[in-house]
């Protein structure tokens, strides 16, 4: 299944990153582009959201310099650009894999595209993982542990949903029973074009 593979890969970064737990440490992909392009993106998308995972942390730290807050916001802006571009990346990969599949008379639309739900899983994943180590953290309270311990069962429960309701998308798209229509995101606020403040400069 399609989300057993997502799930892995996405396990496979998490913590390949917390090895050296870092922002600033370099990225590398042990899928090769051409050859495992599917893999090639998911590593990456969960790589992105990971390091802006760790980006939203250090950036509530109310001490933290205003100098280095605005230099971390403008790397958050950029995550968020490169996450985004990532995600159509892999709709654009599944248009491909299903070019050839016609349609029934009664197909219907999904509200989301399979890479927007991949999008939800990779974020769930990184989810899990901290509230694990919240879960398990020997310095905290036995009521911290608890409350976390019972919103860790929540989170895995929605991982198996959500990651049905993925192969099922695909299983339909698949079959003909439902279509992708895919709408790009067309950002206005990084375009010199289209944001009028940046139009001014």
């Amino acid at each position: 299944m399609f989300s057993d593979k997502a799930n892995k890969i996405f396990q496979d970064v998490i913590e390949k990153y917390h090895e050296k737990d870092t922002v600033y440490q370099p990225f590398e992909n042990p899928y090769d582009r051409n050859e495992n392009l599917i893999e090639h993106l998911l590593y990456r998308k969960c790589w992105i959201d990971t390091v802006q995972w760790h980006y939203e942390d250090i950036i509530r730290d109310t001490n933290i310099d205003p100098a280095e807050a605005l230099e971390l916001k403008r790397k958050i802006d950029a995550s968020n650009q490169d996450r985004t571009d990532t995600v159509e990346y892999i709709d654009s990969y599944f248009l491909e894999t299903f070019k050839e599949v016609e349609p029934k008379e009664d197909a219907t639309i999904n509200s989301e595209s399979p890479a927007w739900a991949i999008d939800r899983l990779s974020i769930l994943a990184l989810k899990i993982y901290h509230m694990h180590e919240e879960a398990n953290r020997k310095d905290a309270t036995q009521e911290h542990m608890m409350k976390c311990r019972s919103k860790l069962d929540v989170l895995l429960e929605q991982r198996v949903d959500l990651s049905s309701a993925i192969n099922q998308l695909l299983e339909d798209i698949a079959n003909g029973d439902k279509y992708m229509k895919v709408y790009r995101q067309m950002k206005m606020y990084n375009d010199e074009e289209l944001n009028p403040v940046l139009r001014k400069k």
